[in-house]
């Protein structure tokens, strides 16, 4: 897949701006995907009369409590889901750590956080603890550590294999920007509390799309790129095979049908994602999750462009608040602008300050580099005192 990026000029763009980009960015997908989640790209036109080019109300109207009992949460109206209130718990983390992490800070530190404080549930319409509103394979996460008290590095295997890692792995991907390789290694090993198989597989190389989108000059070619260098099994053929069929258009519309079909041998849920298939969601080398190739794909489709991306991906339909976000972080890492009345709606209907996450973790960011480069100097140090390199001339 070789062509031009017709995309501007990113070389000169701050860290800062690129995690603001990568994680209001995200926010936004997420709550722009969040109320057509689960849905064909068929009935979503058939819903709202045509594509769906922005914020948008619930699914179901005012019945939006009460009209599926096991979700009864406010999708729509610019609401963030629990992709969003996942990452920046993960956030929280990073903050509290301010070094790398892995499995055992998500049991010491993420699990902790998710049944302690309460906060603001923007789907719920109440402050209460995130515990209350992650869905089933998040809330796996508390039933093995805390309760269960399994090796935090082993916890994932057993929950149903689903993007629920990855949708919240950009953190890690921005705190190892430009270093797509970190980025994976560290998503693993943080996934690892969390999912096993395609799943995890899945956290490791979002991760590593981020941080590919952070260096500078970066394309969605190269980030597509880097994630190919490093992905494994079914979830490296997926990805090449979707982002090949993506590369031949230039519009979403066109492209949302021969996406599904060049994604679908590798997707365990089936043609029905409300009804998955009897072998949905378990382990295997040879399938993907959907979402992360799917996303990859609306970039490159997009050519980098954060709104075309994103709104492919809404209207993808499925799991669209998951590939949205991931649609979203990578544009935005790559210096794409998102839609300032979109980021102001969606913080204001959330009632979350989308910019401070991002200050954070831009400052953490700037520690653990520091800690990095003192920690391999000092390995040279010793690498040298054992005689390892040889000089010449």
């Amino acid at each position: 897949m070789k062509r031009e990026q017709p995309q501007s000029d990113n070389r000169g763009l701050p860290l800062d701006e690129r995690i603001t980009g990568a994680l209001v960015g995200a926010a936004v997908g997420d709550a722009l995907g969040g109320p057509v989640e689960g849905y064909s790209p068929e009935q979503i036109a058939e819903r709202h009369g045509g594509r769906v080019h922005g914020v948008v109300g619930p699914w179901n109207g005012d019945a939006w409590r009460t009209a599926r009992p096991i979700a009864p949460y406010h999708k729509g109206d610019g609401h963030v889901t629990d992709d969003t209130l996942m990452t920046h718990a993960l956030i929280r983390v990073y903050a509290k750590v301010r070094d790398h992490l892995d499995a055992y800070a998500v049991a010491d530190h993420l699990v902790p956080d998710l049944m302690t404080n309460p906060r603001w549930i923007p789907e719920l319409e109440a402050e209460t603890i995130p515990l209350h509103r992650i869905f089933l394979a998040e809330k796996w996460l508390v039933a093995r550590l805390h309760y269960g008290h399994v090796d935090p590095r082993e916890a994932g295997v057993g929950n149903i294999v689903n993007c629920g890692a990855a949708m919240y792995m950009a953190p890690v991907g921005l705190v190892n920007a430009a270093h797509p390789s970190a980025a994976y290694a560290e998503a693993l090993d943080v996934a690892g509390a969390h999912q096993s198989s395609y799943g995890r597989e899945a956290a490791g190389v979002l991760a590593a799309a981020v941080a590919a989108a952070c260096a500078p000059g970066a394309t969605a070619d190269s980030v597509v790129a880097a994630c190919l260098s490093l992905a494994k099994d079914g979830t490296r053929a997926a990805i090449e095979q979707v982002c090949d069929v993506a590369s031949r258009y230039t519009d979403f519309e066109s492209a949302l049908r021969p996406l599904r079909e060049a994604v679908a041998p590798y997707d365990t849920v089936g043609p029905d994602y409300r009804s998955p298939s009897l072998g949905a969601r378990r382990p295997s080398r040879l399938h993907a999750v959907e979402e992360l190739p799917v996303a990859l794909g609306m970039v490159v489709m997009a050519r980098g462009d954060f709104r075309h991306a994103v709104l492919g991906a809404v209207n993808y339909g499925r799991d669209c608040d998951s590939i949205a976000t991931m649609a979203g972080a990578v544009t935005g890492a790559l210096g794409s602008p998102v839609p300032e009345e979109w980021a102001k709606t969606v913080a204001e209907a959330s009632r979350l300050d989308l910019w401070e996450p991002a200050a954070t973790l831009t400052a953490v960011t700037r520690e653990i580099f520091a800690r990095d480069v003192d920690r391999r100097r000092a390995h040279e140090e010793a690498f040298t005192r054992l005689g390892g390199p040889e000089c010449s001339g």
